[in-house]
């Protein structure tokens, strides 16, 4: 497949990274020398220096013979020129990242489709997804829904609480056991568990259930005296929080504290002022914190642009005795340093943007593909196609890579859990973890 990204920015330089790992055919175009020179002399990728805005360009980057275009630079209008160029020379799909949430209007798809922008994406509201779905359960760390909860992944740290620590995993997720152990991540080393490994303290453990069992998950994994969010503190008021705030629940409400007076004057007109309040002040203020009632509040976001202040305000929160903590971390290389201060929920959205990009890039049918950052492992939805490989044979006939798992499907709406013996049919969406292997692996048995 060859894939021309256009702007050496953060997804750009995160989606190049990744492909050149996975040797596909990659051009990389940035009017920065600089910015290219440091990426090409790491990858295995070819560069292009000039302006993704010239004809020329995307001819000189082989546009006419490119399977898809990705145009994330830091301009939208840029962004969405260059997909219409790019598709009028001979791109077969484009996408382009976007600042606006009213394009992203699934209404709009036919008149984008039109004008030559196969895709839009915007990062904010994929974080600001993530980010009221994960407040919903206060005892989680991350939680991914399949066919709106049909079936279940949630991702917890296991605590002295934990009642199933220390036990085999085939003397605990039997065929009728109402839930699987899919991924581990146990310091830095991340496990597709068999049947002998155990489950220790500190583990962040993936669970894949179905959502009537997981009040028994959150009893298990002894998280029954967690306090339900209801009192959310946000630092930071860019678009992340805003659309935050519109996507959680309506029994909660929300604080947010914005360092900037013009910035806090916008928030007025743009959030639900019955919900959400905005402050101005400085969110690392201890006084400010006390005073707008952090010990009522059951859970702190920090989504400012400075990675370093998200983890430091987050640390805060918790001796303040908040239970939930999140901390938007743009930088990869925080990330580690995030989880080993058990800084809670780490949300980034460059690693979203190229796990929703990603899944373009597969030729089977996917509905859902996400990059678990802390376990670095891929979790994706495959819709199992009539005579394709994973419906002639049992799970335990097929030969998956070692690294990768089978944690459910949706057979017509309703979830069910795999085991050995299950019989995968077409039309089923199965949800299969991977970790350290491509995901073209995998999806040659379901096309």
């Amino acid at each position: 497949m060859k894939i021309i990204i256009a702007g050496a920015y953060a997804i750009g330089t995160h989606l190049a990274q990744l492909l050149s790992r996975n040797n596909e055919d990659t051009v990389l175009i940035d009017s920065d020398e600089e910015r290219l020179a440091s990426i090409s002399s790491e990858y295995d990728l070819m560069t292009v220096h000039a302006s993704v805005s010239k004809i020329q360009t995307l001819k000189d980057a082989g546009v006419s013979g490119a399977d898809l275009f990705i145009a994330v630079t830091r301009d939208e209008n840029l962004n969405m020129n260059a997909c219409m160029l790019a598709k009028a020379l001979g791109a077969k799909r484009t996408v382009a990242k976007v600042d606006n949430f009213e394009y992203i209007d699934p209404k709009l798809d036919g008149f984008f489709e039109k004008v030559g922008i196969s895709s839009r994406i915007y990062p904010e509201n994929l974080a600001a997804r993530d980010i009221a779905n994960g407040l919903k359960m206060s005892w989680v760390r991350q939680r991914w829904d399949v066919h709106d909860g049909a079936l279940v992944m949630l991702g917890i740290k296991l605590r002295e609480t934990c009642e199933i620590l220390n036990e085999p995993l085939k003397d605990l997720c039997k065929p009728e056991s109402p839930y699987h152990i899919v991924a581990i991540k146990r310091g830095d080393e991340t496990i597709i568990p068999r049947g002998d490994d155990v489950l220790k303290i500190y583990d962040l453990a993936y669970f894949m259930t179905t959502r009537n069992y997981i009040p028994y998950i959150r009893k298990i994994v002894g998280k029954e005296h967690y306090v339900d969010v209801k009192n959310v503190m946000i630092m930071g008021g860019g678009a992340t929080a805003v659309r935050a705030t519109e996507l959680m629940p309506e029994y909660m409400n929300a604080k947010i504290i914005e360092l900037d007076e013009a910035r806090c004057q916008k928030l007025n007109e743009l959030v639900d002022t019955d919900r959400v309040m905005v402050i101005n002040g400085d969110g690392r203020d201890l006084s400010l914190l006390n005073e707008e009632g952090i010990k009522n509040t059951q859970a702190f976001v920090a989504l400012t642009g400075n990675a370093e202040t998200n983890i430091l305000a987050c640390m805060t929160a918790k001796r303040l005795g908040v239970r939930k903590t999140v901390a938007m971390v743009e930088n990869l290389d925080y990330v580690s340093m995030a989880e080993s201060l058990d800084i809670g929920t780490i949300v980034n959205k460059k690693a979203l943007a190229a796990s929703y990009i990603y899944q373009m890039m597969l030729d089977a049918d996917v509905n859902n593909i996400r990059f678990l950052m802390s376990a670095n492992a891929d979790v994706a939805e495959f819709t199992a196609q009539q005579g394709s490989k994973v419906t002639r044979k049992k799970v335990f006939e097929l030969g998956l890579p070692k690294d990768a798992t089978i944690g459910g499907l949706v057979r017509h709406d309703e979830g069910f859990l795999v085991s050995g013996n299950t019989q995968i049919e077409a039309g089923d969406s199965v949800v299969v973890f991977c970790h350290d292997i491509h995901m073209s692996k995998i999806e040659k048995f379901f096309k």
